[in-house]
C-alpha cells in the first residue's frame, strides 16, 4: 500500500462514505469548486490501479467501490507517521501531542 495523494484521498473519503458509486455520485458529493468530470474519472482508474478501488460494469458504465477499508488506511498511514516522524514511538507522538500548545484538553477527549 501506498500513501494517497490528497485528490486521490478526497474521492476514497467519499468512496468510504457512500460505499459505492459512479463518477457522477462521487462529483456529486464533493465540495465546491468541483473538479472535471473526466478529473475524477482519471484519479478513480488511478485508484484501481493502485488496488484502492474496483468496479462493476454496467456496459459502458462503471460503479466504483472501495477494497481497501477506511480503517485499513488510517492504520496503514498513522503507522506510516510513526516511523517517519516519531522513530516507530508512540511515546514520542504523544509527548509531541501533550507538548503541542495549541491543543487544550478538549482535543484529548
Amino acid at each position: 500500500m501506498k500513501p494517497l495523494t490528497r485528490a486521490e484521498e478526497e474521492i476514497m473519503q467519499i468512496l468510504w462514505e457512500i460505499e459505492r458509486g459512479f463518477v457522477k455520485d462521487i462529483l456529486a458529493a464533493m465540495t465546491e469548486p468541483k473538479p472535471a468530470y473526466n478529473t475524477v474519472s482519471t484519479i478513480v482508474r488511478i485508484l484501481e490501479r493502485k488496488g484502492f478501488v474496483s468496479h462493476k460494469s454496467y456496459g459502458k458504465s462503471h460503479e466504483y467501490f472501495p477494497i481497501v477499508s477506511k480503517d485499513e488506511y488510517r492504520t496503514f498511514i498513522i503507522k506510516k507517521m510513526l516511523e517517519g516522524y516519531f522513530e516507530n514511538s508512540f511515546g514520542k507522538l504523544s509527548s509531541f501531542f501533550k507538548n503541542d500548545e495549541t491543543l487544550n484538553t478538549k482535543d484529548y477527549q
